[in-house]
């Protein structure tokens, strides 16, 4: 019998598992998922800072092992991780050469000759993947048409992976200018390096990104080769931490782009992992909204140490293809989460101006907030939250994990209270409303900045923070709706087993959109598609159910952006060309508000989405519960709210709700994995799928509060 919360499962005749993993820089989740019965088991426990892969080999033991499930019985084991974003952030990558084209040397330095902050001199320009001492340049040239203008020189190649072997790198990237219309030189220079130096972790722009401007081509593969060590290192220790405890199945990594691959795709291009463990909750709220009929959500994931936000229209997420990480871009196709570093371990402090400020630091999992006890000295907003009597001041995780309640009162009150000249409560109230500010404006960026209304989305709130914020963060966005699901700091995990395999796949081809380039074009796609198909014979077990989509980004000619749109089965003739051009012109009108229909349209990339559609984990059964909604009143506690103050709040036991019930806020919903804030005049319902679903109230504040 296996025991989490207040679940209990027995398996008699387990025969096909699934488990999903989420590494947070908190807490790591686990969800199990047994195929013939729909049943789920769910674990949480603090992430090992240290080595990220031990809390997830200590995870799938413990979630297996009191079940009494043979290990050999794991179907799918799949992997959302944060460690190629944290290693970039926090700058713990590998040292990284480049050997490129002379007089290209200092692309990455030159960038868009942009300054980081137009108002502010004194901000630093990022520190480039690969130092400048660690860049070199090697006589070749190839036109923007592919054509060799200047041969490769050889000699300089192995010179130059001589001189970066007696600098100590660990990686090298290979930037060579308009590789993207010919790699030629390239697979060369990869191919000496190959052969002089073994060891050495390798990668070229033209196998990375195959696209022009080359500031982002060369920025993303020294990134990626800077990663290349790091996640080769994590990922080794992963995949024979799991053959060790006797699970035979290959396991598969989540990518940013919501597909799940081999460890060896992985491997290559490492920067497809950002966002790789947030993907996963975006994945899994749009299986809620196909499961509840709900198309228009915003997904609200706040953890440990950061949240994320994502704009799901008509059951879509939004995606994105170029992405800023440290200062640096990374052109990889992914789904637009925006990330802030506001979580519940965010760092509070006093400014030397006095002023309140929140993160982006983060306490961690260790030591972490001061009220898990755990060495933390420094103000987070969980302890906030234990002093406003949010959170419960006993235990987190269903009891598993102690709560000290003096601890948190003791550094607010020490640390914030008097830079601020005021009381503990108010102090941590300031927290609050800061963090929530900074949420909020999370929240704008993707919606209102898009064009996007937020009024007409509902809010999905999930993470083991999400739920206890939301409610705010909607009253003062205008958002009336608010979705808790049943496992809300579990979605992402959850969402993982929802994962297809995926891969995407780009080059260019800049071309006027004209009868005679149609070859061009055409061969193009053909290129893709024998990509495509290679790269399916390492990551799916069957191709049968493959399915290609085309898409081929557009401009007008003497334009710098693009837009892109689907090709139909990859191939154009004259008619389709002229269609596609029609097209091209009206998304313009909608997306800028005007048209140029008689300025010639150029081609600019050639794009390929490869999906394989894997069959969906079944729904969860939600067993009703019997009695009424008083049966699951725990207690009543103090709580803080910006519009009453303290106020005698009923603390219920989801786990206890029945189907249909109807609460009226002041209200707290404590379970395992979460708790959710039920605000003043707020009405929470409780459907039948174990959803809870909050209509709020504009925020109306308490005079003097």
């Amino acid at each position: 019998m296996l025991f989490f919360g207040s679940q209990q499962f027995w398996f008699d005749t387990v025969s096909r598992i699934w488990i999903g993993i989420d590494t947070g820089g908190t807490f790591t989740d686990l969800v199990l998922c047994e195929l013939e019965t729909g049943k789920y088991v769910y674990h949480k426990l603090p992430t090992t800072t240290g080595d990220p892969a031990q809390a997830v080999l200590d995870g799938i033991s413990e979630i297996l092992d009191p079940a009494l499930i043979p290990r050999d019985q794991v179907e799918f084991l799949v992997l959302g991780t944060t460690l190629a974003t944290n290693a970039v952030l926090e700058g713990k990558c590998a040292r990284t050469g480049m050997i490129t084209t002379a007089g290209f040397r200092d692309v990455l330095e030159l960038a868009r000759q942009r300054r980081p902050h137009y108002f502010n001199l004194d901000i630093p320009k990022p520190s480039p993947p690969a130092a400048r001492d660690c860049r070199i340049e090697v006589t070749e040239r190839i036109a923007h048409d592919g054509t060799v203008v200047t041969p490769l020189a050889e000699d300089e190649v192995r010179n130059a992976v001589l001189t970066l072997h007696g600098e100590k790198i660990e990686a090298i990237a290979i930037c060579m200018l308009h590789s993207y219309a010919n790699p030629a030189h390239e697979r060369r220079a990869r191919e000496i390096a190959q052969q002089m130096w073994p060891a050495a972790y390798l990668c070229a722009s033209s196998e990375v990104l195959p696209e022009f401007r080359e500031f982002e081509r060369f920025a993303t593969t020294t990134v990626n080769a800077s990663l290349m060590p790091v996640m080769d290192r994590y990922l080794e220790r992963f995949e024979r931490g799991v053959a060790d405890l006797g699970i035979k199945v290959a396991p598969r990594v989540m990518q940013s782009n919501g597909g799940a691959v081999t460890p060896g795709a992985v491997r290559r291009v490492p920067v497809n992992t950002f966002f790789s463990g947030p993907a996963g909750g975006v994945v899994g709220c749009v299986g809620l909204g196909a499961e509840l009929g709900i198309q228009n959500l915003i997904s609200f994931d706040m953890g440990g140490t950061s949240t994320d936000v994502c704009l799901i229209r008509d059951g879509e997420p939004a995606k994105k293809d170029l992405r800023e990480i440290a200062g640096f871009p990374v052109r990889t196709r992914a789904i637009d989460i925006h990330t802030i570093g506001a979580g519940g371990g965010s760092i509070a402090w006093v400014d030397a101006g006095g002023l309140l400020k929140v993160g982006p630091q983060s306490a961690g999992a260790y030591p972490g907030p001061a009220a898990y006890g755990r060495g933390g000295t420094k103000p987070t907003v969980t302890d906030a939250n234990v002093v406003l009597g949010r959170l419960n001041p006993q235990a987190l995780l269903g009891g598993r994990m102690a709560m000290y309640p003096d601890r948190a009162q003791k550094v607010i009150a020490d640390e914030l209270a008097p830079g601020l000249k005021v009381d503990g409560v108010r102090a941590a109230a300031g927290v609050i409303e800061i963090i929530n500010v900074n949420m909020m404006g999370a929240v704008r960026v993707i919606s209102v900045e898009r064009g996007e209304d937020p009024r007409d989305f509902t809010l999905v709130a999930f993470g083991g923070a999400g739920p206890l914020h939301a409610a705010d963060i909607a009253r003062n966005m205008g958002i009336a709706r608010v979705l808790v699901p049943p496992r809300p700091g579990l979605l992402s995990a959850l969402g993982l087993l929802h994962a297809d395999v995926r891969g995407d796949f780009s080059l260019t081809r800049l071309l006027i959109a004209t009868p005679q380039t149609l070859s061009a074009i055409n061969s193009g796609f053909d290129e893709l598609r024998l990509r495509g198909t290679e790269w399916l014979r390492g990551e799916a077990e069957t191709t049968a159910r493959a399915k290609y989509g085309w898409l081929i980004d557009m401009r007008y000619s003497g334009q710098n952006y693009e837009l892109s749109l689907e090709v139909k089965d990859g191939k154009l003739d004259a008619n389709s060309l002229a269609r596609l051009i029609g097209r091209y012109h009206r998304r313009h009108q909608v997306t800028y508000g005007y048209d140029l229909r008689g300025h010639p349209v150029e081609v600019v990339n050639l794009r390929l989405v490869v999906t394989v559609e894997r069959t969906a984990p079944p729904h969860e059964k939600h067993h009703a519960v019997r009695g009424t909604v008083k049966d699951a009143v725990r207690g009543r506690r103090k709580v803080w709210f910006p519009e009453t103050g303290f106020v005698a709040t009923p603390v219920y036991d989801r786990e206890r709700l029945p189907a249909g019930c109807r609460i009226t806020g002041p209200a707290i919903v404590e379970q395992m994995d979460t708790t959710t804030v039920v605000p003043p005049r707020a009405k929470l319902r409780s459907d039948k799928l174990g959803y809870l679903h909050l209509e709020l109230e504009p925020l109306r504040m308490k005079r003097g509060a």
